[in-house]
């Protein structure tokens, strides 16, 4: 089903960032050595939906509700958080790489749908966008180093 309202939209958000979160939290349990790392980037990922919500909440009013400003098929975010039992921590990084760049390619369609008709929701997501870009080099750094 497509997604058209902001509170859709917002709700797409929350499902992705607590899907992220938690396997997140599921990698600091298993690569002990980087547990704070994770648990990190699992804490950011709440953070990230205060700010959104925030900023939704700070603008939205029926009317623009009601506008229809996203075009967005759920499917096409999809995370796949599952991981091998014995999967590599080369594995789980590469993982964790794919799940930012989906996340990042909603955050990006939703500011770029929604910036002709709001201001401070696009601008929440793009914020999100540069952090996330930010923890996807941390991520593929630490893939370097791995290889």
């Amino acid at each position: 089903m497509v997604i058209n309202t902001c509170s859709g939209a917002m709700s797409l958000a929350k499902e992705l960032e607590n899907e992220s979160a938690k396997f997140y939290q599921d990698l600091s349990q298993r690569f002990l050595k980087d547990k704070d790392l994770f648990l990190g980037f699992a804490k950011e990922n709440e953070n990230y939906i205060t700010q959104i919500e925030r900023a939704y909440y700070g603008v939205i009013t029926d009317a623009i509700e009601g506008c229809f400003a996203f075009n967005i098929n759920p499917e096409e975010y999809a995370l796949k958080t599952d991981l091998a039992e014995k999967a590599s921590y080369s594995e789980a990084l590469g993982r964790a790489i794919e799940i930012e760049e989906k996340i990042i390619k909603f955050y990006s369609d939703a500011a770029e749908q929604s910036k002709s008709l709001m201001a401070d929701v696009p601008r929440a997501f793009k914020m999100v966008v540069k952090k996330r870009s930010d923890r996807q080099s941390k991520l593929k750094s630490l893939l370097d180093k791995k290889d």
